[in-house]
C-alpha cells in the first residue's frame, strides 16, 4: 500500500477522469479517421477490409469496432520493415523493435507526434506513481531499439524530472550511482529490481538511498514479487505496461492503490476477448488483451492481438481516474506450457514460492521435458542462504514441502530439485523462467 502520505497526483483530469460516454463519443471519432487512413494508406489492411467485405463508411463510431480485422505479430513480420507505414517514410521521426524468432526484428515506426504521445503516455505513469519534475528517476533498462529505455526517457523529459540514462548492466555501478546522484525513483523489469534490492542490502546500502517509487514492467510479475522488492528497499513499486508494437512502456500503469492498470484509453482502445473465438468476455472473465491505436500516425495497428492474458474492468478507480483497467497478467496465450493436459503459467509458480515466505529464494527456472511419451516439470528453486544445510534430512524435507505446495498450486505432480543461492543465472533485463526441451527434439 501507499504510504499515508503519499501525494495523489494526476497529470491530465480531463482525458484520465473523463465520463466514459464522453470518452466513448471522442474514440469512435478517432476510430473512423484512423479507418480511413489506413484503409487509404496501407494496402494490407485495405485488402483485410476488403477481404471482410468493410468499408470505412460501415465504421461509424467505436462501437463498430468488431467489424475491423485482427493484426497479429505475423502480419508484423510479414510486412517487415516498412510495409505498414501510413505515412510517407521521409515523416518517420524513429524506429523501435525488439528481436523476432525469425532473426529479423518486429519493427515499429514513429513520426514526432507520436514520440511525443509515448513521452506524454509515460509522464502519466510517472506521475501516477506521485513523481514530478522535482524527481530523478534512474533508468536501468536497455536503451537502443529495444523501447524500455527511451520509453521512461520520454516521459521523464515529459514530466520535467531528471533521467538518470545508465542502461542496463553493472550492478555495482548501477548501485553507486543510484546512491550518488541521489535518484528517487527507477525503473527496470521486476526481476531485475529484485536483484537490484538484494544486492543493495547485501551491500548495506538500502538506508543511504533516497528512492521512494520503482516503476516495473516488460515482463509478467506477481503481488507477492512487488511486496518482496518493496519491503526489503522500504518503497512503493508499480508495473508499468506497454509494448513495441502499441508505442512501449506506458500504455498503461496501477495508480497508488494498486487496484489494476489504467489505461490509456484515449490513445489506446482495449478489447479483451476469448483466445479461440475472438468473442468479448465478459468484464472479469479472462481473456486475450487487443490494443487498437486510435492517434498513431505512422503504422496505426487495428486490434492487435497482443497474447498477454488479463480481465478488465470499466468502474471508476477510488483515484477518480475513469479509464478502464486491467489486472496484472496471468501470462501470455504463448507463455503458457500445457503439461499433462494442465495449463501452467509461470507466474503460478512464481505466486506458491513466494507464498513460503522464508523457506526458499525467489529465483527458480522450470524445465519442462517428456520421456516415455510422459510430459514432466522440474523446478529448480534456490534456497535461501540463512536456510542452507548440509544435512539430507532438512534438505528432504524442505524439497518435499515445496513439492506438495506446487502440487497444490498447478494441479500436477512436480519434480523439485533444491540449488544453492545465487546458482540460478541472473537476468539485467527480462528473467528467462521457462525452458521447454520439448521444443528443441
Amino acid at each position: 500500500m501507499a504510504p499515508e502520505n503519499w501525494i495523489e497526483r494526476i497529470r491530465d483530469p480531463k482525458m484520465e477522469c473523463m465520463s466514459r460516454d464522453e470518452m466513448a463519443v471522442l474514440q469512435g471519432k478517432k476510430l473512423v479517421n484512423l479507418v480511413e487512413r489506413v484503409y487509404n494508406n496501407v494496402d494490407f489492411y485495405n485488402k483485410k477490409m476488403k477481404d471482410l467485405g468493410v468499408e470505412p463508411g460501415d465504421i461509424r463510431g467505436i462501437e463498430d469496432i468488431s467489424k475491423l480485422p485482427f493484426t497479429t505479430k505475423e502480419d508484423l513480420r510479414n510486412n517487415y520493415p516498412f510495409g505498414l507505414l501510413a505515412v510517407p517514410k521521409s515523416e518517420v521521426a524513429r524506429v523501435q523493435g525488439t528481436s523476432g524468432t525469425t532473426g529479423k526484428l518486429t519493427l515499429m515506426s514513429y513520426t514526432q507526434h507520436d514520440a511525443d504521445v509515448w513521452g506524454e503516455c509515460v509522464a502519466r505513469c510517472l506521475s501516477m506513481a506521485g513523481l514530478t519534475k522535482e524527481d530523478m528517476i534512474h533508468v536501468c533498462y536497455g536503451y537502443g531499439l529495444f523501447t524500455g529505455g527511451m520509453g521512461l526517457d520520454l516521459g521523464a523529459r515529459a514530466l520535467g524530472a531528471m533521467a538518470i540514462p545508465m542502461s542496463a548492466g553493472n550492478t555495482k555501478r548501477q548501485i553507486m550511482c543510484m546512491e550518488d546522484f541521489g535518484a528517487t525513483a527507477f525503473a527496470c523489469t521486476p526481476s531485475y529490481a529484485l536483484y537490484l534490492a538484494e544486492s543493495m542490502r547485501d551491500a548495506g546500502v538500502v538506508d543511504k538511498m533516497k528512492i521512494k517509487a520503482g516503476i516495473h514492467g516488460a515482463e509478467p510479475w506477481t503481488e507477492e514479487m512487488r511486496h518482496k522488492i518493496e519491503d526489503i528497499l522500504h518503497i512503493n513499486c508499480f508495473d508499468i505496461y506497454g509494448l513495441c508494437e502499441i508505442s512501449g512502456p506506458g500504455v498503461a500503469q496501477d495508480c497508488i492503490h494498486h487496484a489494476g492498470l489504467h489505461i490509456h484509453h484515449d490513445y489506446f482502445y482495449p478489447e479483451v476477448l476469448k483466445p479461440g473465438t475472438g468473442e468479448a468476455v465478459a468484464e472479469g472473465e479472462l481473456g486475450e488483451l487487443v490494443f487498437t491505436t486510435l492517434s498513431k500516425e505512422a503504422m496505426p495497428l487495428l486490434r492487435y492481438r497482443t497474447k498477454d492474458l488479463t480481465t478488465i474492468t470499466y468502474d471508476t478507480c477510488e483515484c477518480g481516474r475513469t479509464s478502464p483497467r486491467i489486472s496484472k497478467f496471468k501470462g501470455r496465450t504463448d507463455d503458457m506450457k500445457v503439461i499433462r493436459g494442465v495449463n501452467v503459467f509461470p507466474t503460478q509458480v512464481e505466486t506458491a514460492l513466494l507464498g513460503m515466505g522464508g523457506s526458499v529464494a525467489s529465483h527458480y527456472l522450470m524445465v519442462v521435458d517428456r520421456k516415455d511419451n510422459l510430459d514432466r516439470l522440474t523446478v529448480l528453486v534456490e534456497v535461501d542462504e540463512s536456510l542452507f544445510s548440509d544435512e539430507i534430512r532438512k534438505l528432504d524435507e524442505l524439497k518435499n514441502k515445496v513439492g506438495a505446495v506446487l502440487k497444490q498450486a498447478l494441479g500436477i505432480a512436480v519434480n523439485v530439485k533444491l540449488v544453492e543461492p545465487k546458482t540460478i543465472e541472473r537476468s539485467e533485463g527480462k528473467a528467462k523462467r521457462v525452458i521447454d526441451k520439448r521444443d528443441l527434439v
